[in-house]
């Protein structure tokens, strides 16, 4: 192969790597299917009565993850009562169905969450950390793309980002801010 020809592939390669990244705000999902840790299936498709859907990937062993049990919960709480919608979904490969279910369980998570094996769906979506939020339409557009807020500490939050969201889109306002940097730790995806 010629030298000119090696250097347009690996051009064309990098641009794909580049822009293989998260789906973001204006982007369409495909439905899917997952089960829940009771072997429960639960699809997109289910959600669609709903004002919003929030898909919240999440971890049992992650400290960052961890920090935001009780406000996962309380979002949950908050928003379920206006008609949206919460999954989480763990698509760590180390993560069993047994720890998912305790840890929510023992923490007080009552959305379902749903065990993304071979971490399929985190791929689709390219969510790379945990907690990761995407916040989708009826129709399945991604309203909301990132963090739940701006610190892992409540002492210092600042910005209550995906409240701020759900609040717009349940006054049928746009979402004046549809992206941030979502942080935590990376997702154990599965070696392909």
């Amino acid at each position: 192969m010629k030298k000119w020809m090696i250097v347009g592939l690996m051009l064309v390669m990098s641009f794909f790597v580049l822009h293989a990244g998260a789906l973001s705000p204006g982007d369409k999902v495909a439905d899917f299917s997952l089960k829940d840790y009771n072997g429960k299936t639960h699809s997109l498709s289910q959600y669609k009565d709903k004002a919003a859907i929030v898909i919240i990937f999440v971890s049992t062993q992650c400290p960052v993850s961890n920090a935001y049990n009780a406000r996962m919960a309380k979002l949950y709480s908050d928003y379920s009562k206006k008609n949206v919608a919460f999954l989480g979904i763990n698509s760590n490969r180390r993560e069993s169905v047994a720890e998912i279910k305790s840890h929510a369980q023992k923490h007080g998570l009552l959305f379902p969450i749903l065990k993304d094996e071979n971490n399929v769906i985190a791929d689709k979506f390219g969510a790379t950390v945990t907690p990761e939020v995407f916040v989708l339409s009826k129709d399945l557009t991604v309203l909301y793309h990132g963090r739940i807020d701006d610190s892992q500490r409540p002492a210092n939050i600042k910005r209550r980002d995906l409240r701020k969201a759900l609040d717009e889109i349940l006054a049928g306002k746009k979402v004046t801010t549809p992206e941030t940097k979502a942080f935590g730790c990376t997702i154990k995806r599965v070696r392909k």
